[in-house]
Formats: structure tokens, sequence, C-alpha cells
């Protein structure tokens, strides 16, 4: 059996791991150990959005440094700001793209997500069996419960409004079809997507115009838009520690949340729909906004 370090892994199409950490000590250690360990990994970037301010520094970029010392797969980029989750994954594919011949295929893993050993190596399979195909896991937490983010059907914002100020990502997920292996959906979870590189290139990547959250429902529907399929591999499950580097800063977070899925209406939905349903949509999106910050800051704490 090849080894997933041997070069020949590359040539055969090897999975090149993008990860994008902020303040994700907690979790990164587990994370890079377990893809190091991966099958079919041919090479492993992070981009590190982190604070450079030494009092703020959690520790993350050493322990990269430390696989990175370990492993030759595995390599980084510490931007001296934080451009956005979509500027850094474009900068880790472009990064493992340009220094692996052969990498065929890029899976974008946040640092709190736990793949087995096999966990890409199947989800290759399957997505190769119906080509092309960007594909997600069944992502579920320490305690087993499943991440309703997983399996989702684009927004609908017009049918939002009848729901008291919530046009969010709430309500769009999809219940889980057992008797499928390939669960094809509207979108899949940003914590963990497999693409092929063919189909990355294509569509351009991630949107950078998106600094955190909807960036996925983008990616996703750009990429049915192109032809491709987007599904979810039931029977691969992943781990995945939701909001370990949320908590922290939950201002922030929500309203980034909030101005992607206004950018995210405005791309796909506003030119189908009238003035008023625009200036609704706008309305709730805002209004929605302290009322979010405010659960946000009370579950942190």
């Amino acid at each position: 059996m090849t080894s997933s370090s041997d070069p020949a892994v590359a040539r055969a199409g090897g999975i090149a791991a993008v990860v994008v950490t902020y303040l994700s000590a907690e979790t990164i250690d587990a994370c890079l150990a377990r893809l190091r360990a991966a099958d079919g990994v041919a090479a492993i970037r992070v981009v590190d959005n982190g604070p450079t301010e030494p009092h703020r520094d959690d520790g993350t970029l050493a322990i990269v440094q430390r696989h990175a010392l370990a492993d030759p797969r595995v390599r980084f980029i510490a931007n001296p700001d934080n451009p956005g989750f979509g500027v850094a994954c474009n900068q880790g594919a472009r990064a493992a793209l340009e220094d692996v011949p052969g990498v065929d295929w890029l899976a974008f893993v946040n640092p709190d997500c736990l793949v087995e050993a096999d966990t890409l190596a199947r989800m290759r399979e399957l997505a190769a069996g119906h080509s092309p195909c960007l594909l997600g896991a069944d992502l579920v937490d320490e305690a087993g419960h499943r991440d309703a983010a997983a399996r989702r059907s684009d927004p609908d914002f017009a049918r939002m409004l009848g729901r008291l100020l919530r046009p969010s990502q709430r309500g769009t997920a999809v219940r889980r079809d057992d008797a499928r292996d390939l669960q094809p959906v509207d979108a899949v979870s940003g914590a963990l997507m497999l693409v092929p590189r063919s189909l990355f290139e294509r569509i351009g990547g991630f949107d950078e115009g998106y600094r955190l959250h909807a960036e996925d429902l983008d990616l996703c529907r750009r990429a049915r838009l192109a032809g491709a399929c987007v599904a979810v591999a039931n029977r691969v499950t992943v781990v995945h520690v939701r909001g370990v580097s949320s908590r922290s800063r939950p201002v922030f977070v929500e309203w980034h949340k909030h101005r992607g899925l206004w950018r995210y209406f405005r791309k796909f939905e506003a030119p189908r729909r009238g003035i008023a349903t625009r200036i609704a949509v706008f309305a709730a999106i805002w209004l929605r906004f302290p009322l979010a910050v405010a659960r946000a800051a009370w579950r942190a704490h």
C-alpha cells in the first residue's frame, strides 16, 4: 500500500489539503496530525489569518511550524492581516498547485475538523464516479449530533421574510437520506469540501468579496451553475468541533455573516426580485444583526 507521503500519490491524483487558521491552537494540532496520516494527501497548506500582536498569540503558528519541520508536505503562509476566509483558501490552493505536480483534488478543511485516515480517499473515490462533483461529508459534533449545515438548500430570502427577521442559513437544512451513499444537495458546509482541481479553477475559486460566511454557499451555487454536482457523502463521518475561533469575536463574526448573506442575495437573488423585496430583505438582515450579536455573546460566555 502506498503511503500518504509517497510522491507517487501526487502522480496518481493526489489531494492538497488547505487549512485556514485563526486563533486555532485548541484544535490545529489534532487536525494536522490526522491530515498527515490521511491516505492520498500529497500536500498540506496552512494559511494563518490570526492576529500578529504578540500578546494575542495563542500558539497556533508554533504548532504548525512543528508539523512543518516533521513533514515536508506541510507548509504555511502567515498573513500580516486577516484578508478573509475565501482569500486565504485561494492562497493555500494556489500555493499547493504551484508547488506540487499532479495534485488533482483540493480539500478545504477547517482547523476544527478531525478527519479519519480514509476520509479524503473515500470522498475522492465517490466524487470521481460523478465527475465533476463538489463533495461534503456527514459532519457531527463531539457528542455525535449531526451538523445541519452539512446538507443545505439555497436560501430563499423572499420566503424567509415571513419568519420574523430570520434571513439566515437557518431553515435551509436538508434531511439526511439514509438510502443514498451520495446525496445531492444545493450546498455543503465549508468546514470540509473536496473539489476537483479542474472545477475549482474553472469557476475561479472562492469569491474573495466575502470576508467570512456564505462563501461556501456561493461556491456550491457556482459549481452547480457550471454543471457540476454538489453532494454529501452520507457514509463518511467527520467530527467538527464547531465555533472554536468564533467564540472570541462574536460581533466580528455576526457582522460578516450578515454582510455575506446580503452579498449572496445581491449576487444571485436580487436581479429577479422586485425593489420592495430587495428593500425588505436588506432591512430584515440588518435589523436582525444586533439580536444575533446578543445571542452570540451570550453563548460565548
